[in-house]
């Protein structure tokens, strides 16, 4: 899929001003017992001084929490920002993950949080990074029902002020952020009723967002937006190339990792694991891809020798499911550069081959002239489908985004029209739940084209049953009349 543009943060409140575009980092500085760690916000130096705060104690993983969420605040989508703090601080592997958790854990939460930052400050929490580090320790302090809450309460209170007290910026603030955080835990039984009562805050999601939810699936809007406050699981691919279902499962038993098959090539992990740890995953045996997405490469009907485009194809896993499924003739393009490292990475693992080029789909500079017997188009979108594996994109998109990115779709899809041999057959992917961008799109080419309209999922909206887990993508065949 190839990615729209990131926006500036659609903040849930607009009590706080907007932070500046932070600085690329120009050096790693890996911590020492006496180091500091050098970090840049608003194109001045922030520090985390060790000599205060353990390297591997939760206050660390706080403040690297607290720098990734500042990052998204500004408008960096979040792996983006967790891979730029990870840079400058240099964490072990533990202390990675913790600092990663922190930080989704946060994105998931942001409209909450703020409502009760908003409701217990009596003016904004300046600086931006300060407002970041409220927003972790309150993350950790709001639980679910039935959830098990990650920290003990006053351990979260005792380390997020060693947190702010690691740091120049934030030092002054100690005692407001101790204050707060215990006014929570004193008062959350009054406070969260109070908040929840503001969309943003119940849903975890901009005002915009919930009531388009509304909008487009007045039945279903409820289940959809819970499902995207839920982690998503961890679902692998099988590659049938090198093994089967059954054996792949028999092999988890052998090394005690429970899992449970939810599709044909579908294997959903009871409990995540680092890829490191997965049984045959760096041999090519499976790749980690949702069960929706699991659908493209099975619905395009291939057969050995037919010649395929893979449009907007980073980072390349249904290309390698494509490869897995037949062998076909495989062009794989792209816009940028650097995913296509990603595409070139994903099949090297899965030892597997296919042509891949720079190019934009929209354009026809890259193009051969030979027809294609399948096309898959998996279109720029808002990205609105699978917010549960990256709950930034809610807080980093605009409303007026799914129309913009519906008219470069269309612009794609009618190029790509051009290359498809007579009785050839074209499958739109979007992995957006917005009807601009999925079902409407989907009429729209069928009336411009007169294309022939084949069976397709359509619409799959997100869900979080343990048996039928899977994001929210939508699914268009269609096949080019006979000449």
């Amino acid at each position: 899929m190839q990615e729209p543009t990131r926006k500036t943060l659609t903040r849930p409140t607009l009590s706080k001003p907007k932070a500046k575009s932070a600085k690329d980092p120009n050096r790693t500085v890996k911590p020492g017992p006496k180091a500091k760690a050098k970090i840049e916000i608003e194109s001045k130096p922030i520090e985390i001084d060790l000599l205060e705060v353990k390297f591997d104690s939760l206050a660390f993983s706080m403040a690297g929490a607290a720098q990734a969420v500042a990052y998204v605040l500004e408008g960096m989508a979040l792996p983006q920002a967790l891979s730029r703090v990870f840079a400058q601080l240099n964490p072990t592997p533990q202390m990675r993950g913790a600092i990663q958790d922190i930080a989704y854990r946060t994105m998931r939460q942001v409209g909450r949080v703020d409502a009760l930052i908003t409701l217990m400050t009596n003016k904004p929490v300046e600086p931006p990074l300060l407002y970041s580090l409220m927003c972790c320790a309150l993350s950790l302090l709001v639980i679910e029902k039935d959830e098990v809450p990650p920290y003990g309460e006053f351990v979260v209170v005792d380390q997020a002020v060693n947190a702010a007290a690691s740091n120049s910026h934030m030092v002054f603030a100690k005692g407001m952020v101790n204050a707060v955080l215990r006014r929570f835990l004193r008062e959350k039984e009054t406070l969260l009723p109070m908040v929840l009562k503001q969309p943003a805050a119940m849903w975890n999601y901009p005002q915009w967002w919930v009531d388009q939810a509304k909008a487009a699936y007045p039945e279903q809007w409820q289940d959809i937006l819970r499902s995207g406050n839920t982690p998503p699981p961890m679902t692998l691919r099988v590659n049938q190339r090198q093994t089967s279902v059954k054996a792949y499962l028999e092999l988890l038993a052998k090394e005690s990792i429970e899992a449970k098959q939810i599709g044909p090539f579908a294997i959903r992990l009871q409990k995540a694991l680092p890829v490191q740890q997965i049984p045959g995953f760096e041999a090519g045996m499976v790749s980690v891809q949702d069960a929706a997405a699991q659908l493209a490469a099975p619905l395009l009907d291939l057969r050995d020798g037919m010649r395929v485009l893979d449009a907007c194809a980073a980072p390349g896993g249904k290309t390698g499911h494509i490869l897995e499924m037949a062998n076909v003739e495989l062009l794989a393009i792209e816009t940028d550069a650097k995913r296509i490292e990603r595409i070139h990475e994903n099949l090297a693992r899965l030892q597997l081959f296919a042509e891949i080029k720079q190019g934009d789909a929209s354009r026809m500079n890259w193009w051969d002239t030979k027809l294609y017997d399948r096309i898959l188009a998996d279109v720029p979108c808002t990205a609105s489908g699978v917010v549960r594996r990256h709950p930034d994109i809610r807080w980093l998109r605009r409303k007026t985004d799914a129309a913009q990115l519906a008219v470069t779709s269309n612009r794609i899809l009618d190029n790509l029209w051009k290359m498809l041999k007579p009785g050839g057959k074209l499958l739109l992917v979007t992995c957006s739940i917005w009807p601009i961008e999925s079902e409407k799109q989907a009429q729209s080419f069928v009336e411009r084209h007169a294309a022939i309209r084949l069976d397709a999922p359509g619409q799959l909206v997100p869900s979080s049953d343990p048996n039928n887990e899977h994001d929210g993508l939508f699914y268009a065949l269609f096949q080019k009349p006979e000449a």
